[in-house]
């Protein structure tokens, strides 16, 4: 058997397992294009498992012994978890992490998985996301404008709030725009979440923000650099506009869930509200899921029904 080596967390796991779990990692950053936190969090799941099944089988596991983990095994996993005071939603996280790793060891190693895949995720209520009223959202964007004395910073942030407010972009879509994407046309060719390519309409006021952000910004926009910059002319860190909307929020007495996602968020439900088409804005949003998009729009279940019987072919 492999000799132990220590996790992240200094628990024990065999060296098999540790580069498993390396090759698996690797393979989500490099073809699936995780981002770094998703990479972290995966890797923390994954040693704790893989630390647990240490301990409760009695030592370090190699890839023999991973390949007969049971479903009484995932139970006792699971039942840990839960003693320890783990939620619903962050043991149904960890489950799915585990999941894809073993679906992965699975097909390298020519075993049957099935005993972990048929591990159950506990139900749990979907947290459903809180946008800005149409109102607030305006006063988010003039208020931004007004924020920082320097004129090319402010108009910077109301741009970059603008897409994410009248483009439904994420904030690291948003950031990610560089000098190749200008000269603005009436849509923005975005890489989304999993390299997953969409085209999203570029309203004139979000295309109006950008360009008076342009015009006052006084660094070069070049083909191979980034569209938004920070003060010092480096990419802007996505903490920045955290940061500039959580002083608007503030002042305007918002709660702390009026952030950039909830723009996002925004952007979807007055769509909705407005007689937007579900599945338009799901292909607007860059949603594998319909039900990821529904739960982005605080609708009642009337207008959602309603929604459904317009599209659906038996409506």
């Amino acid at each position: 058997m492999s000799g132990p080596t220590r996790s992240d967390g200094g628990l024990s796991i065999s060296a098999a397992a540790r580069d498993a779990l390396t090759g698996w990692l690797q393979m989500q950053a490099a073809l699936l294009d995780r981002a770094d936190n998703t990479i972290e969090a995966y890797r923390g799941d994954l040693a704790e498992f893989l630390s647990f099944m240490s301990l409760h089988k009695g030592g370090p596991q190699g890839l023999a012994p991973l390949t007969e983990i049971s479903l009484s095994d995932m139970r006792a996993w699971m039942a840990h978890l839960r003693g320890g005071g783990c939620g619903a939603r962050s043991l149904a996280r960890k489950l799915s992490a585990v999941k894809g790793f073993y679906r992965w060891l699975a097909e390298r190693e020519g075993f049957d998985a099935t005993a972990v895949l048929s591990a159950r995720s506990p139900r749990y209520q979907r947290k459903l996301p809180r946008p800005l009223s149409e109102p607030d959202a305006a006063q988010m964007l003039e208020q931004l404008g007004e924020q920082d004395p320097r004129d090319w910073v402010a108009a910077r942030d109301v741009a970059v709030v603008t897409l994410l407010y009248g483009c439904g972009l994420r904030i690291s879509e948003a950031l990610g725009l560089t000098g190749a994407d200008l000269p603005l046309g009436p849509s923005l060719r975005i890489l989304g979440k999993g390299g997953k390519e969409r085209v999203v309409p570029l309203i004139a006021p979000a295309r109006a923000s950008v360009e008076r952000y342009m015009a006052l910004c006084p660094w070069p926009m070049e083909a191979g650099l980034p569209l938004f910059r920070g003060i010092r002319g480096g990419p802007l860190p996505a903490q920045t506009i955290r940061k500039a909307m959580a002083q608007v929020r503030a002042q305007m007495g918002l709660p702390a869930s009026a952030t950039p996602h909830a723009m996002r968020h925004s952007f979807a439900t007055h769509l909705l509200n407005a007689g937007g088409d579900l599945r338009a804005i799901q292909e607007l949003l860059g949603h594998a899921s319909l039900s990821t998009t529904q739960a982005y729009t605080a609708v009642d279940s009337a207008r959602l029904m309603e929604v459904y019987r317009r599209a659906h072919p038996r409506g």
